[in-house]
């Protein structure tokens, strides 16, 4: 290994917070960077290498971006990079990007500048000029749905399809010119700019149908609606040709079980249904795999059959013991107990003597293209060079690849398909390559890996699963999953593909989600604003909501088209509305003092926990102290009052949740006219007034104690545009309001008792959970949704 190559020093001793800070990174992310030691060192030797002191906010959050997520094995290149950015010949995200991505195919090689500036923008200046230009021609095209629309458009999108013209030109000005320019064109906002779409356009048939159902008699449930699993066969029925494999020449291969082997696969399960969980151990799980969960393990249940969970452990590098822990853990949380849990890595035995059985066929051979040649001669359809080498010598050598006497990257295993199919997935696919890296499960016995395209089907085939699901991007790889096994004349399982579950307002890929927790734009991968299962749950979800709305949504092949979170979220309320006990919070508390209530005085009050709850159990009620000073949310009172407001206003009255009506007297002013510090008012001990406005609130427990004081965290859409994956600027989509602390929030007493795991109404506000970061001395809790329902009245059918 030379010496550009080795991993980053550790960081110097005068690597403090006010270096990082010197290179215009925030606070947060200076303090962030320092805890991490990995970061640290990384960090210490970019500086180093750069050699500077102190600079500009967009050259330092590059050059951190660099030692976050610098390819390791181009560290030799790295400080040329370095020069790049802090000449500021490399000065946006996009240009990194595209640099980074260039670098990692180059690895250790010798750098060809004028293709690495050609790849990552150096020299190319777009003009303010060019930008207005384009930003005229992008609204030209769109001005149908501008009109239409209006403020509503999605100017992420519009931004996109400026970037997809100009990939280097500034971003902001982009946006700010489009923005510009749709005033120009729309004018002020109207009333109906500012009120936010319930639903999209193309959901109003939907609604309209939902209403006829609502009037006429309802149509009975479909058998699939109330059993979605019949659409599959039984074990026994898997004798019929699963699919054509059409290979250049004119040959057609029709993949089926013959009767012996399907006899042999039967005779081994009992005639079970046997199918399989086959999540990849590089990251947390989100609400994809739940709709996977829900069709493997919910097929086998069903069935009264069985569901292996098994970790596809074929990269060494990229698995962990933590991810397969939280995978296992959060399966059962989900409901789902696996039949057995097994690893790819079981089988690595199995999988080796077969690719030998493959090779003795002339099926396979060792090849010694590298990874950019292989990529060129798929898109020529052209033949390795190796193709044809004799069986003895790729025999031979197979057995020193295992051996690890050749050296990384010298030599694949490939499968010898059909180089000139136009399927590129029957393109000669690497089944074995070299890694010298210990195995987390297998340990140091192996230094060949098989590849995914090898190992899962013979797996599948190996631990005899019925049905093989998965989702509708694996559609193009079924002729060589058949391929492998009709080659091998092994037992064959039903392939089926399932569309993939997109939600809007979010991201669902594994290797962007990484990157948002890595990079720390979000508190890990429990962040309660991903749609990881772990976010979820720490938000508040329960698995009992999740798989409803998985069920909601059904097991079909139609497109993958993006579903809207609202969706999720009605299954939510639908659930917590009859589980979470009803309470009382005031976010942003304004002091009230009732002047008519004598000093001391504590009136204890009765709050209902359930609307329903019988009126004669006293566990159907939680204590509400009623005192002399009481606090209602600032957003309650207003110096003018308007005939459509219902709150607290000088003169009004108001009713306070569970107590008496209030009227207000008086208003106390702090240093300015906008500052109100207190209210002052009468309470109605005979409450004959009868206001129209009822107003939650929390009153001090007794004479100058304070309310019990807790945080509050409130989340919204983590990203602004509702296909953020469409994008290539994601991150900067990033809603920088996802998340709100509250620090100061007041609760009624009772909610001093509770734990993890309790989850409440707060009255007039949402659905909140207690969250993991809650102490004894500070209570915190999660918003899990907001009351009013953006789906539909009806809810989804």
């Amino acid at each position: 290994m030379v010496d550009g190559e080795k991993a980053p020093a550790p960081a110097p001793a005068l690597l403090r917070l006010e270096t990082l800070l010197a290179l215009g990174l925030d606070q947060r992310t200076a303090e962030n960077a320092l805890v991490n030691s990995k970061v640290t060192a990384n960090l210490a030797a970019v500086v180093a290498e750069a050699g500077i002191t102190g600079c500009d906010k967009s050259v330092g959050n590059l050059l951190y971006a660099v030692a976050t997520k610098y390819p390791n094995n181009a560290l030799v290149h790295r400080p040329a990079l370095i020069n790049y950015i802090v000449s500021t010949k490399i000065k946006n995200p996009a240009q990194l990007d595209a640099a980074l991505s260039f670098l990692t195919n180059t690895g250790p090689e010798s750098l060809d500048i004028g293709k690495f500036e050609e790849a990552c923008g150096v020299g190319v200046v777009v003009s303010i000029e060019e930008i207005q230009s384009t930003v005229a021609e992008v609204l030209k095209e769109n001005m149908e749905a501008i009109l239409e629309q209006r403020y509503h458009i999605n100017v992420g999108g519009l931004c996109g399809q400026v970037r997809k013209r100009h990939p280097w030109g500034d971003a902001k000005a982009t946006k700010e010119e489009i923005e510009k320019k749709l005033a120009e064109i729309l004018g002020p906002k109207t009333e109906a700019d500012n009120v936010k779409p319930v639903k999209k356009k193309k959901e109003k048939p939907a609604k309209v149908e939902e209403k006829k159902v609502a009037v006429a008699t309802a149509a009975p449930p479909s058998e699939e609606e109330l059993n979605p699993y019949t659409i599959f066969p039984q074990p026994a029925e898997n004798n019929k040709v699963h699919t054509e494999i059409f290979f250049s020449d004119g040959n057609i291969w029709r993949a089926h079980n013959t009767k012996e082997i399907l006899e042999k696969h039967l005779k081994a399960t009992g005639g079970k249904v046997m199918t399989r969980f086959p999540p990849e151990p590089n990251g947390y799980l989100h609400i994809g795999h739940a709709k996977a969960m829900f069709i493997d393990f919910g097929l086998a249940k069903e069935r009264n059959g069985h569901c292996y969970l098994r970790f596809d452990d074929t990269n060494p590098e990229a698995e962990k013991k933590e991810y397969i822990d939280h995978i296992q853990e959060i399966v059962k949380w989900m409901g789902w107990e696996p039949y057995k849990v097994t690893y790819t890595s079981d089988y690595f035995q199995d999988l080796y003597e077969h690719a030998v059985e493959l090779i003795r066929k002339g099926l396979a051979y060792v090849d010694h293209q590298t990874a950019e040649q292989i990529k060129e001669y798929r898109e020529k359809k052209m033949d390795s060079p190796w193709r044809d080498r004799p069986i003895e010598e790729s025999l031979q050598l197979f057995e020193d690849m295992r051996r690890g006497l050749i050296a990384e990257g010298a030599a694949t295993l490939r499968m010898k398909q059909d180089m000139q199919n136009d399927n590129k997935n029957m393109s000669d696919l690497i089944a074995y390559r070299i890694k010298f890296t210990p195995h987390p499960h297998a340990g140091d016995k192996w230094c060949i890996y098989p590849s995914y395209d090898y190992a899962h089907c013979m797996v599948d085939s190996l631990e005899n699963i019925t049905h093989s699901l998965c989702t509708l991007e694996f559609d193009i790889r079924r002729p060589s999953y058949y391929w492998l096994l009709v080659a091998l004349g092994l037992y064959q399982p039903y392939v089926w593909e399932y569309s993939r579950l997109n939600i809007s307002h979010t991201m669902m890929s594994k290797r962007k989600l990484n990157r948002l927790v890595t990079e720390k734009w979000v508190d890990g991968w429990d962040d309660p604003r991903l749609l990881t299962l772990a976010g979820l749950r720490r938000r508040g979800v329960s698995a009992t909501a999740i798989n409803s709305f998985i069920r909601g949504i059904g097991i079909t092949r139609s497109d993958n088209s993006l579903i809207r979170v609202d969706r999720l979220e009605y299954h939510i309320r639908e659930e917590l509305n009859k589980t979470a006990s009803r309470t009382m919070v005031v976010l942003h508390p304004l002091k009230v003092v009732i002047t008519n209530l004598e000093d001391g005085k504590v009136i204890d009050l009765d709050g209902k926990k359930w609307p329903d709850a019988p009126a004669d159990e006293a566990s159907s009620y939680y204590k509400v102290p009623f005192s002399k000073t009481v606090y209602i949310e600032k957003t309650d009172f207003r110096v003018k009052d308007s005939k459509d407001y219902y709150g607290l206003a000088p003169g009004k009255s108001a009713l306070l949740r569970y107590a008496f009506p209030i009227k207000c007297t008086e208003v106390i002013y702090g240093d300015n006219p906008d500052d109100i510090v207190e209210i002052r008012a009468e309470y109605d001990p005979s409450k004959t007034s009868k206001p129209k406005g009822v107003l939650h609130w929390v009153a001090e427990p007794a004479p100058g104690v304070e309310p019990l004081k807790v945080e509050i965290r409130l989340f919204e859409k983590l990203f602004l545009s509702e296909n953020p994956a469409e994008l290539k600027d994601w991150l900067g989509d990033i809603n920088p309001h996802s998340k709100e602390v509250v620090k100061g929030a007041y609760a009624v007493p009772s909610l001093a008792t509770a734990v993890l795991g309790d989850k409440f109404q707060f009255e007039r506000l949402g659905y909140f959970a207690v969250d993991t970061d809650s102490t004894p001395e500070n209570l915190v809790l999660n918003r899990t949704v907001t009351l009013r329902d953006s789906y539909g009245k009806a809810g989804p059918k």
